[in-house]
Formats: C-alpha cells, structure tokens, sequence
C-alpha cells in the first residue's frame, strides 16, 4: 500500500485551489485565515506562513474535524477549557 504525501498549500494556494473546484464558493480568504488563526483548521508555520494540509481543508469544508485525528496521534491535544469545566462540574 503507498502512503499519501500531504498536499501542503500556503494560505493563498488553499485559497486559490478551492477557488478552483468551486468557483462560487462562498468562503472569503478573509474567513479562511481565522479558521487558521483561531485553530479550528490545523496548519504547519514554516516561518512566517502557514502550510494547509489539502485534505484537512476539505474535511473541514464538509464539516469534519481534522483536529480529531491529531488526539489519537498521542501527543498534545487543544482542549476546550469551558466544555472540560462543564463536564466536571456535570460529573
């Protein structure tokens, strides 16, 4: 079985390439950088820029969290600290 390569893609090339596939896409470049910033999309900073994973932009398109799959690699995880505190307190 041949393992994938990630597609990486600066911020504007992600832009650009769903610009691409969908041409009446809604999605602003404005709206695809806050998705970076803000985490909800993982990226790779090399430098200055941020690398978008291709496939990570597309599960996140359709609704997915590419997030998740970064949980069960074993390392450190993001948690969102007020949904952590009203599970304790449930609890």
């Amino acid at each position: 079985m041949t393992e994938l390569k990630p597609r990486m893609r600066t911020l504007d090339a992600a832009f650009e390439y769903v610009k691409h596939c969908d041409p009446e896409t809604s999605l602003t470049k404005y709206a695809l950088r806050q998705a970076v910033v803000s985490g909800a999309l993982p990226t790779v900073k090399a430098g200055k820029k941020y690398l978008i994973n291709l496939q990570a932009l597309e599960d996140w398109m359709q609704g997915g969290s590419p997030a998740q799959e970064e949980e069960s690699s074993g390392g450190i995880r993001r948690i969102d600290a007020k949904a952590h505190l009203q599970e304790v307190r449930l609890s």
